[in-house]
């Protein structure tokens, strides 16, 4: 006896559609619990470290100041009264006028990086002025009494392949950001404390200033240190960098 098969197009189709994703699903998960981040610059990719490990709560509050000495004192009164350490990338000219005031950074605790000597794009500049201008600000930090300031950050955030390199070979730490509310630009306390709080992941690292431009970076800080501190860890920019580094190492050994 004959038996009549007969096929449900609905269901083929509806299996047609979920054999794929269910193998799309697959596939992602694999490749996640065998991915690695890069963050961290190699031969075959030079690149300025931009965030931490999205593995822990945590980001850091870091500071640009090229010019003045208005602002940054209600900074860093700021930054006491929370508690919250942050790495304040300063130019060497700058560093070299205001000696005291770099002083009450380190005195505070805050880790010191730098943004070069001369306040100056690098990329409109030839590679051997980049490398000059990086040794004389290694060489003013060093007189300085910090000769152990190896984190820099590019005049302007701006960037190369070849810039990492001169700055690598040099022994500097090259650090970009995740998170820039362009608080220099001054578009109000409530844009500036949006723009973190609503774009902020674990491992982010946010840019914010501390020359005489800036008009309500401070009043920012009253409400988005609070905030941040509800689920995440404030963190300077070393400690961020062995947070992730002990990730990256941890991911390697499960996969042993």
């Amino acid at each position: 006896m004959r038996r009549l098969y007969v096929i449900d197009m609905k269901k083929q189709k509806k299996a047609f559609i979920i054999i794929p994703i269910a193998l799309f699903v697959a596939l992602f998960l694999f490749l996640e619990s065998n991915y690695t981040p890069t963050v961290f610059s190699n031969q075959e990719n030079p690149r300025a470290l931009n965030t931490g490990s999205s593995q822990n709560a945590s980001v850091a509050l870091t500071f640009n100041i090229s010019h003045g000495n208005e602002q940054v004192i209600p900074i860093l009164d700021r930054l006491k009264s929370e508690g919250v350490r942050a790495t304040f990338f300063v130019s060497g000219e700058w560093a070299e006028r205001h000696p005291d005031i770099l002083e009450k950074i380190a005195e505070n605790e805050h880790e010191i990086g730098m943004l070069g000597y001369q306040y100056k794009s690098y990329v409109d500049q030839d590679i051997e002025e980049v490398r000059k201008d990086l040794q004389k600000a290694k060489e003013t930090f060093s007189k300085l009494g910090y000769e152990d300031v190896y984190l820099l950050r590019a005049p302007n955030g701006h960037l190369n392949e070849e810039i990492i390199n001169v700055a690598e070979k040099q022994g500097l730490k090259v650090i970009h950001w995740s998170v820039n509310p362009n608080d220099w630009k001054n578009p109000g306390t409530d844009k500036i404390t949006n723009h973190i709080l609503n774009n902020l992941n674990n491992g982010d690292i946010i840019l914010l200033h501390a020359s005489d431009t800036v008009k309500q970076t401070e009043q920012a800080l009253e409400i988005v240190i609070p905030e941040i501190k509800k689920d995440k860890k404030l963190l300077t920019i070393s400690e961020l960098i062995t947070l992730a580094e002990t990730s990256q190492e941890e991911l390697k050994s499960k996969k042993k």
